[in-house]
């Protein structure tokens, strides 16, 4: 059994003396594990770093079986987020989510692209932190948790919306939110592409996103905590509010 694809280096973990287990994402066979022979080496450590841009080959005798990865790089990311905290941190948390989150061998194409073009985007520290929220977002509705915000659950209103259920994920205005607003989530306007989305928003969005990952799509996998990673972002997120 063997394949070729093109994808993202999540993890690497030392297997034996000399070779790694490697995870990697790519667009049609999802995330997917391999032994990469020599990869702790003096040559490959430092060119298998997470968040590199890979050509990727994997070869084994059984389709279920761990397998070999063959990995070339196509392009590195490590330059820019060695000079910048907030793009190593952002990288880790992105990373970190992909490995907790998706299932393994399980193709997600449409998410593959939104994480890519995340990437590419770590040198632009002014539009990162919205366009990580944004891929939390898609990562919510790729596996299942997708939030509806077209319009209001209760009066169907497509204006005015203020609130998210936090139990449905659907938005709410004020009108129907009534007296249980004080039970409902906040919806910032950058969740559905309003204003000019300044940081103190953002983070109010990341408390949403935070909630439907923690209460929603974390006990659907045997109710982990989610990865340090991501709390690590926002905590250094939030010192420059």
């Amino acid at each position: 059994m063997e394949w070729r694809d093109e994808g993202i280096l999540l993890s690497v973990k030392r297997h034996g003396e000399s070779a790694i287990i490697a995870e990697v994402f790519t667009p049609t066979h999802g995330r997917h594990a391999g032994v990469v022979r020599g990869g702790a080496s003096r040559r490959m450590a430092p060119i298998l770093q997470p968040g590199a841009q890979m050509d990727i080959a994997w070869k084994a005798r059984l389709q279920e079986h761990l397998g070999n990865f063959a990995l070339e790089p196509l392009r590195s990311r490590s330059a820019t987020i060695m000079s910048n905290r907030m793009a190593l941190t952002g990288l880790n948390a992105v990373t970190a989510l992909l490995c907790f989150t998706l299932p393994e061998r399980e193709p997600h194409a449409r998410l593959y692209a939104r994480t890519e073009a995340l990437l590419d985007l770590l040198e632009q520290t002014d539009l990162w932190p919205l366009a990580y929220l944004h891929w939390e977002m898609a990562l919510l509705e790729d596996l299942g948790f997708g939030l509806d915000l077209s319009g209001c659950a209760v009066t169907g209103a497509t204006e005015g919306l203020r609130y998210i259920s936090p139990r449905t994920g659907r938005a709410v205005t004020a009108e129907g939110a009534g007296e249980f607003a004080d039970r409902l989530l906040p919806l910032p306007p950058c969740l559905i592409g309003q204003g000019e989305a300044p940081d103190a928003e953002i983070a109010e969005g990341f408390r949403v996103t935070g909630h439907f990952l923690h209460s929603h799509l974390a006990p659907e996998l045997g109710s982990r905590p989610l990865p340090e990673a991501r709390q690590r972002f926002l905590d250094l997120f939030a010192k420059q509010l």
